[in-house]
């Protein structure tokens, strides 16, 4: 195996080439490096250890994988953690091959990615759950729901039918027969309080929180918002419901590579008891260990 898996480019051409691509209204975070420059502590034997890229979000994502580095570091690989803010960014920097894998979405996200984007990523290993809730605005109990409410969520395609059922769980809406994972407002059949349903980029809805009845906002969004669905949220996704199953955050790689050794190696660390232990007792809640 090489002793180093992908020659990484500087973090500078990152930015530049990617958001030349990525388009929108508004420039993207470039990528942090954080703490992941340092060298993770070499295996006992000693020798080089070699190294894996990985792209991933602050929290929890970037966070899990801190703790993962000196159990990856035994088995002699050195974990070396690329922080994004999007969700666009993470996904284009493994399928060019410039980073090895990326943590960050879970599986409905990435199958729509690769649909509109023409990516070819693939999946490597299941690891948690981040429960999607229902947060207080304005209005502090669902059952204050009025005539007209703002109700923000987030706009990209699977997460937003992700929250449009859970509203729906909620008898806040009702969704057109068959809508499923792919539902948008334009499937909403009931609205018997006409609430105004505001799309907004994910990692916005915290900032606007105050400012609309209720939000919709994803698990790592809320945690480093500081929030926790189990103990903040007006409802959430239950760990045990099928959305567990359904949204469970991944390792992705690109195709052909989910048997590389070191890939498989981080999985093995990731689905530990270890990485199980401190998700249970740093997240209370808000980020649920996948249990296959």
């Amino acid at each position: 195996m090489k002793k180093k898996l992908i020659s990484f480019l500087t973090a500078t051409v990152i930015a530049a080439t990617l958001l030349a691509g990525c388009g929108g209204s508004g420039a993207a975070p470039a990528a942090s490096d954080d703490k992941a420059e340092t060298e993770a502590e070499a295996p006992a034997e000693g020798g080089e250890l070699t190294t894996i890229t990985i792209a991933a979000s602050p929290i929890p994502h970037a966070e899990i994988l801190e703790q993962a580095k000196p159990l990856l570091a035994e088995k002699g690989y050195n974990l070396e953690i690329k922080v994004f803010e999007d969700y666009v960014q993470p996904n284009e920097v493994v399928n060019s091959g410039e980073i090895d894998a990326n943590y960050f979405q879970h599986v409905p996200y990435l199958d729509s990615f690769n649909a509109e984007k023409g990516t070819d990523l693939v999946v490597a290993g299941r690891i948690h759950y981040e429960p999607l809730g229902i947060y207080p605005g304005t209005k502090s109990t669902l059952e204050e729901i009025g005539e007209g409410d703002v109700i923000a969520i987030p706009n990209d395609t699977t997460n937003e039918a992700r929250a449009l059922l859970l509203l729906q769980e909620n008898g806040i809406i009702t969704l057109k027969e068959g809508a499923g994972i792919t539902a948008t407002k334009q499937d909403v059949a009931e609205n018997p309080h006409n609430v105004e349903i505001k799309e907004l980029e994910a990692a916005q809805i915290p900032h606007v929180k105050d400012e609309v009845a209720y939000s919709v906002m994803n698990g790592n969004y809320a945690l480093e918002a500081g929030f926790i669905a189990a103990r903040d949220a007006l409802a959430y996704e239950e760990s045990d419901s099928e959305a567990a199953k359904t949204y469970v955050n991944v390792i992705a790689v690109k195709a052909g590579n989910e048997e590389n050794e070191g890939i498989k190696a981080l999985v093995e660390v990731l689905r530990s008891d270890e990485i199980k232990n401190f998700i249970a007792e740093k997240y209370e809640g808000g980020v649920v260990f996948f249990e296959e």
